[in-house]
C-alpha cells in the first residue's frame, strides 16, 4: 500500500510531533548507560508493540579554532570495533543539566579547552527507529586551553585532531568517516559556512 503524498507541500518542512496512547510500558533490558524498554500502543486500527533503546539524551561540541579547523577525536567504540573520528561528546547523565552546560564539560574533559562563544549548531535524532535519543551540537569559537583532566576505558587512548573544514566534509562525501554526529555537524557548519 503506497503512502499519502503530501502534494499540497503546504508550510515549511518540519517534523510533526504524533502522540499515541501507550498501553503497555516496560524496561525489558537495564542497561548500564540505558536501558531497553518495550511498548505497546494503539496505532490507527491496531496495536503495535517496539522495543526500543531509552536514551538521556547527548551533546557534541564543533570547536573551531582561529584557523577556521575543527576538532575532531578519534577513539575505539566496540559496537562497531573501530576507532572512528567523531566529535567530543557526552551523555546528558546530569539531573538538570542544561545541554549548553554539558557541551562546556564535555569539550574540556575530553579536549582540555574552554570557548567563549558558543552557538546552537544543530539537533539530531540519531537512530528514531530504534532510539529516543537526541543530540545537540554546539559549535564552540574562541578556544583556550584548561586543565588536563585524567581519562580511563575508551577515553583513555583519545586522539585529537585539527583539520581544515573543508578537508572534514572531503572525508565525510568519500564515506571515509562514518559517525553519524560527525557527519550531520560537518555538512551543517559548511552549509552554514556557504550561505553566510
Amino acid at each position: 500500500m503506497p503512502g499519502t503524498i503530501d502534494s499540497a507541500g503546504a508550510g515549511e518542512l518540519r517534523d510533526e510531533a504524533h502522540s499515541v496512547e501507550v498501553l503497555d510500558s516496560e524496561v525489558v533490558f537495564p542497561g548500564r548507560v540505558w536501558d531497553i524498554r518495550r511498548e505497546r500502543f494503539g496505532y490507527g486500527e491496531g496495536e503495535i508493540v517496539r522495543e526500543f533503546m531509552e536514551h538521556p539524551g547527548a551533546v557534541a561540541v564543533l570547536a573551531v579554532d582561529d584557523e577556521e579547523r575543527v576538532l575532531v577525536i578519534q577513539q575505539y567504540r566496540h559496537p562497531i570495533q573501530t576507532r572512528d573520528w567523531e566529535l567530543p561528546a557526552g551523555l546528558l547523565d546530569v539531573e538538570g543539566e542544561d545541554p549548553i552546560e554539558a557541551a562546556r564539560r564535555e569539550l574540556a574533559e575530553e579536549a582540555d579547552l574552554a570557548a567563549a562563544h558558543w552557538e546552537p549548531l544543530i539537533t539530531v535524532h540519531t537512530s528514531p527507529g530504534g532510539s529516543d535519543e537526541v543530540i545537540h551540537v554546539f559549535r564552540a569559537t574562541g578556544l583556550s586551553a584548561t586543565e588536563t583532566f585524567a581519562r580511563d576505558a575508551e577515553e583513555a587512548d583519545i586522539v585529537l585532531r585539527w583539520v581544515a573544514l573543508d578537508e572534514a566534509v572531503d572525508a565525510v562525501l568519500d564515506s571515509r568517516v562514518r559517525n553519524g554526529v560527525l557527519v550531520a555537524a560537518v555538512l551543517a557548519a559548511h552549509a552554514r559556512r556557504d550561505r553566510a
